[in-house]
């Protein structure tokens, strides 16, 4: 069975200013990158035998770090973007809360039914992650994974794995850096966002 190691990358300036992020490529602020040598030395003891990261800069300066240290596969898929935002892209998300309290809430209690406003459903980046997962899964059989992904994406990414709620994806977004081991559900189970409790 793949063990996936989900990683959260260092804060951005955006993050400590709670703004969305979305698909804006934005760095690591000097905090992110304490926040990721601290994250490294803490993984020092971990078995991970290849990391994967999403098109962000954050995501792969945070990538490389981890990678530094280990002999490992270091790849880039397109597939670990973050949820497009749309419209929201930039904002503050009390910007958003006080705009639109009504998707706020939906957001907060049934995410899976959310689309930004010209951005891209949760339910859509579910799937489009779902299946870099399957396919991962089978790749490295026996190995630990690294995914590094920003929120709300990594929450996407854990519920996909372990075949659980999605939950609150606002308190995702305001997430600090972090990691933690996933263990994945049966291979080849077919999972929908909208129909898991």
């Amino acid at each position: 069975m793949t063990r996936f190691l989900l990683v959260r990358p260092g804060a951005t300036d955006f993050d400590e200013q709670g703004r969305l992020k979305g698909t804006l490529d934005i760095p690591l602020s000097t905090c992110g990158v304490q926040q990721v040598d601290k994250l490294v030395a803490e993984l020092a003891a971990e078995q991970i035998d290849a990391v994967y990261f999403g098109p962000c800069e954050c995501c792969r300066q945070t990538a490389e770090k981890l990678a530094a240290t280990r002999k490992v596969r270091l790849k880039m898929l397109p597939e670990l973007q973050n949820i497009d935002h749309g419209l929201w892209a930039g904002k503050l998300v009390e910007e958003v809360r006080h705009a639109q309290p009504k998707v706020y809430r939906q957001w907060q209690e049934h995410p899976e039914t959310v689309c930004p406003p010209e951005g891209e459903s949760v339910a859509d980046a579910f799937s489009r992650i779902s299946a870099v997962i399957d396919r991962l899964s089978w790749k490295h059989r026996g190995q630990g994974v690294a995914l590094v992904a920003v929120e709300p994406l990594s929450s996407l990414i854990r519920s996909a794995i372990e075949g659980s709620p999605v939950g609150d994806l606002w308190k995702a977004v305001c997430a600090p850096a972090g990691w933690q081991w996933v263990e994945p559900r049966v291979v080849g189970e077919p999972q929908s966002v909208s129909s898991r409790s």
